[in-house]
């Protein structure tokens, strides 16, 4: 129930569906096109009953619907009253209409999201591969990037935004993404069943011995074969072993280097509410088991984890850095989730 979560405010989605002057049919006929646009699939209807549920605070909206919502209102959570700000969160900016991108407010936005990379360690260098994404994005259409390539392994938990982070910074820069879940799924799965176990089993000892080294060896050659042609890559994928592992890193590092390539491991910190929330909302067969034993799976998860090594960190603690890059998506014009 939405009254059961702290800091939710729902008289001030009214407040802003009135300041917007839009009926509840109204709204939900917006956001049904702001959630297309986005390609945000949890929003099936929409209908005016659902956002009376989410105005009246009987039903606390889903993530796809708090983004949604986000969007339509260019607002952020906390100002949307879904929850109280993190310190020092930013919580109201204006960005660029739709169809006016020439006062460089779209810049900005881009910039405000790339920097929710910081530095995870003091030798960690967030300034650099900030400002190569950004170089990047601004010369996608101008020539190509004249810097050295880039491998950008983007580590976290499930459920922390592993995904929707990669995705914002190979929209902005045009470089490709490898996820290790589509790219080695069908594999994993005919792997475990030939080995007499379940395809959707990522907790027992048979997929952790037998089967996930070759998961992320697959991973790895694939991005090899990226760069060895000079093509900056984005790695999507948990790393918790790799990320840990100085010796691991060390001969990535080395072997990348070899080619002229830098590596930039980005950790995504997020927070076990909303680690449970998007991993019940995603309904992935993989996941089955760690819903049904959430505290013994929580017990084997250290959310202060970080890597052995230097590293970068977003803060997507409630959704905070998802929705950064939603708005910036929002402001280029450029809105796949």
């Amino acid at each position: 129930m939405g009254k059961h979560r702290a800091g939710w405010r729902p008289d001030r989605l009214r407040e802003q569906r009135e300041a917007h002057g839009l009926t509840l049919e109204k709204a939900g006929e917006r956001l049904r096109e702001v959630a297309e646009q986005a390609k945000l699939k949890g929003i099936p209807a929409a209908n005016p009953q659902t956002l009376w549920q989410h105005e009246q605070g009987e039903v606390y909206p889903g993530p796809h619907y708090r983004r949604a919502y986000c969007l339509l209102y260019r607002a952020t959570e906390p100002d949307l009253g879904f929850r109280t700000a993190l310190p020092g969160e930013e919580t109201c900016f204006k960005l660029t209409p739709m169809d006016d991108r020439l006062n460089g407010a779209h810049v900005l936005a881009v910039e405000r999201a790339i920097h929710r990379i910081s530095p995870g360690t003091e030798d960690a260098g967030h300034f650099a591969l900030q400002q190569r994404i950004i170089d990047a994005w601004k010369r996608r259409h101008t020539g190509g990037d004249p810097h050295r390539p880039v491998l950008i392994l983007v580590g976290g938990f499930a459920g922390s935004g592993k995904t929707e982070l990669a995705r914002f910074f190979v929209q902005l820069t045009g470089w490709p993404l490898l996820d290790k879940d589509p790219l080695t799924r069908p594999l994993v799965e005919r792997l475990l069943v030939a080995l007499g176990g379940d395809p959707n089993d990522r907790h027992t000892e048979l997929y952790r011995e037998r089967v996930r080294s070759v998961e992320y060896d697959c991973l790895m050659q694939s991005a090899m074969a990226n760069i060895k042609c000079g093509i900056s890559t984005v790695l999507s994928a948990p790393f918790i072993a790799e990320l840990t592992d100085p010796d691991w890193m060390q001969r990535l590092s080395n072997r990348a280097a070899s080619m002229g390539v830098d590596v930039f491991p980005v950790w995504v910190r997020c927070d076990e509410e909303s680690m449970r929330e998007y991993i019940t909302f995603r309904s992935a067969a993989r996941d089955a088991w760690k819903l049904a034993r959430w505290d013994e799976y929580m017990a084997t998860i250290d959310l202060e984890l970080r890597p052995a090594v230097p590293h970068l960190v977003v803060d997507n603690r409630l959704g905070t850095a998802v929705t950064l890059a939603d708005q910036a998506r929002q402001a280029m014009g450029a809105m796949y989730a």
